[in-house]
């Protein structure tokens, strides 16, 4: 059986089976999964099944969809899947997908061949010191250069980050005419990406205006809405 979860941060706020029909998502009352939330469309998208699979369509929304942080008009769904609507993630299980994958029989790989010391000493103990070293990923970091928010700086290290007003933001804006969501921080693999999440709400890059979804760099510079901060990437040894 396929289920949707809604969620915001760690907390489920509804649970949804999938069938055979069409399961409509939006913020009007009328969809079969209601989203109360000025980001979401009144009719944002819908998931239906295809065959043995399922799908997620967009309805021509204001603000898209995203699945596993990438934008998508339409897209076959897999276990496991995260889908940005607005500022809520909605998390797709299929059971069946994960029973096929614990049932599968396990794939042999074929291991290199250890080098010898005696024949090449130099190679051996380069190789041998490369595995000893630790694997290392870049995190960003998130530094309030200019504005009124509830921190200075901000460590990156969730697939989405929300900057804005509303209570459910990440980095919590303050002010009066601080917007209740400006943008949306998508973190994906060894990439972050920023994402305009009101078409209204100005956002730039080292003072060049965008729109849409822009990938960030080490050391750039980013105003949301007035609010200014800097971004990096610090390295973390992974444990």
């Amino acid at each position: 059986m396929a289920k949707l979860y809604l969620k915001s941060e760690q907390t489920v706020l509804k649970e949804v089976a999938l069938s055979d029909g069409v399961l409509t998502i939006g913020r009007l009352p009328n969809n079969i999964l209601q989203i109360e939330d000025s980001a979401v469309s009144g009719h944002h998208c819908r998931i239906r099944r295809e065959a043995d699979h399922y799908v997620i369509e967009d309805n021509d929304s204001l603000n898209g969809i995203y699945v596993n942080g990438e934008q998508v008009f339409k897209a076959i769904l897999k276990d496991g899947d995260d889908i940005l609507v607005g500022i809520h993630f909605l998390h797709f299980e299929d059971s069946r997908a994960a029973a096929d994958r614990r049932s599968a029989a396990p794939i042999e790989v074929e291991k290199p061949t250890p080098v010898d010391p005696a024949i090449a000493p130099p190679l051996a103990a380069k190789a041998a010191a490369t595995a000893a070293r630790p694997a290392r990923e870049r995190t960003g970091v998130l530094t309030v250069m200019d504005g009124k928010t509830d921190a200075t700086k901000y460590v990156l290290t969730s697939k989405l980050t929300m900057i804005g007003k509303s209570d459910m933001a990440t980095i919590k804006l303050k002010g009066w005419f601080a917007p209740k969501v400006a943008a949306n921080l998508i973190r994906r693999e060894a990439k972050y990406i920023i994402a305009s999440a009101d078409k209204d709400v100005k956002i730039s890059i080292n003072g060049q205006s965008i729109s849409g979804q822009h990938e960030l760099n080490d050391g750039d510079s980013i105003d949301v809405a007035g609010f200014k901060f800097q971004f990096a990437l610090q390295d973390d040894l992974i444990v």
